[in-house]
């Protein structure tokens, strides 16, 4: 694990192997993932017994730390499964248990006694008492309720012990609900947000029937713009890493464990850049580069939060994502003057390619040399995970994003 250092931790999502993998090699301080069960997110593949010892391992190896997500809100039917589920996480050495629940926190430090606690966001810590109970009940950390601005942060620094950590979300999804618990879900298809299962029901577009004209559909307007209601923009705080330092966050936590391994990829490697900026000069103004780079994922319409206090949040015109751009390869390999491609969507000869190699600057090439795995030139690559090769004399790091802007 990373040795203790006043710099802020970078906190990345991990929902399965290759996820993990993403997080690890564009430059994440610890992760987040889940077991099998009692996690948040049942969507991803998560890990289960020996994947979840393995990723331990990787992740150790590295020095990143592994916090394991315990955070639904169990019903009493789940609980005899719990004792076990925490003593395998303390035997495979986990850094950290995050937990929502009370009794599944008196659970923790009966059978996994030598795992520190982090209280999910889930807990709803909006107050410096709430933040001092829980340490005094264990926990050595606080995922605050994403609803605080800045200057209520500091206050809950200032009023609370060093020793307790304070974790707050920088980027990524957020809920219309409060800190994460919401019933919309459980209401509308019966699956239970609070227990990992949510089907994102606030991401609908919705309309009013009258009870006597069946099928008659009439448009619910907020204001004029449209009929996405409940539908949030995701958080953006990019630009804004030394104000979130100087309010006395501990570690930035980057929403998204199901989302993709490219996601993880780009905004790790975003937020890793922009961190080490602000360490080399507080005063440096962010590079243009690592802002745009968050532009370049599936994303919604983005906003601050409410970091700076209450700003318009929900997105009307539509429930979808802006996506501009897609990734087209991944370089295996580099030698002799070829870079060794893995196709993963099509692309052309000629076409320009957007490269992100960790901790760098991304660059343009041309695409104007392409071979087929027996060397017989090519217009294009149209087969998933087909082998291109890729003659060029700029070298390409293993592992490289290769991407093409939409047009």
């Amino acid at each position: 694990m990373k040795e203790e250092s006043n710099r802020v931790e970078l906190l990345s999502p991990a929902g399965d192997t290759e996820r993990l993998g993403a997080a690890l090699e564009f430059g994440a301080d610890a992760v987040y993932l889940a077991g099998q069960g009692f996690g948040m997110r049942t969507a991803p593949s998560n890990f289960n017994r020996e994947e979840l010892q393995k990723a331990v391992h990787l992740a150790h190896e590295k020095n990143v730390k592994v916090y394991l997500t315990c955070n639904t809100v169990p019903h009493n039917e789940e609980l005899a499964r719990l004792p076990d589920f925490l003593r395998f996480a303390q035997s495979v050495g986990v850094d950290a248990l995050i937990i929502a629940d009370f009794g599944v926190l008196a659970m923790a430090k009966t059978y996994a006694p030598d795992v520190v606690v982090h209280m999910s966001t889930q807990t709803g810590v909006a107050n410096y008492a709430s933040a001092n109970e829980l340490y005094n009940l264990g926990a050595s950390r606080v995922v605050l309720a994403r609803e605080l601005n800045l200057e209520e942060i500091a206050e809950i620094r200032a009023k609370t012990p060093k020793q307790l950590e304070i974790e707050a979300f920088v980027h990524g999804a957020m809920c219309v609900s409060f800190s994460g618990r919401c019933l919309l879900s459980s209401y509308l298809t019966g699956r239970d947000a609070n227990r990992g299962d949510c089907a994102q029901p606030c991401r609908w577009e919705y309309a009013l029937v009258e009870s006597k004209r069946p099928g008659q559909y009439m448009p619910v307007f907020e204001d004029k713009n449209g009929t996405y209601i409940l539908n949030s923009k995701d958080m953006c705080m990019i630009e804004h890493i030394p104000e979130m330092i100087q309010a006395g966050v501990t570690s930035l936590k980057i929403e998204g464990r199901a989302k993709s391994a490219y996601y993880v990829s780009v905004v790790t490697n975003a937020y890793r850049n922009a961190i080490d900026e602000y360490y080399r000069n507080p005063k440096q103004k962010l590079s243009p580069w690592i802002a745009e780079e968050l532009n370049k994922i599936s994303h919604r319409e983005y906003s601050t939060g409410f970091y700076f206090g209450h700003e318009p949040g929900q997105v009307y015109e539509n429930g979808g994502y802006v996506r501009e751009y897609d990734v087209i390869a991944v370089c295996e390999k580099y030698e002799d003057g070829v870079a060794t491609l893995s196709q993963r969507n099509r692309f052309f000869k000629g076409d320009t390619a957007d490269i992100l190699e960790k901790g760098k600057k991304p660059y343009l090439l041309t695409l104007d040399e392409l071979f087929d795995e027996y060397w017989n030139p090519i217009g294009s690559a149209p087969h998933a995970m087909m082998t291109v090769y890729f003659k060029t004399d700029h070298p390409i790091a293993k592992g490289a994003i290769l991407r093409k802007k939409r047009v």
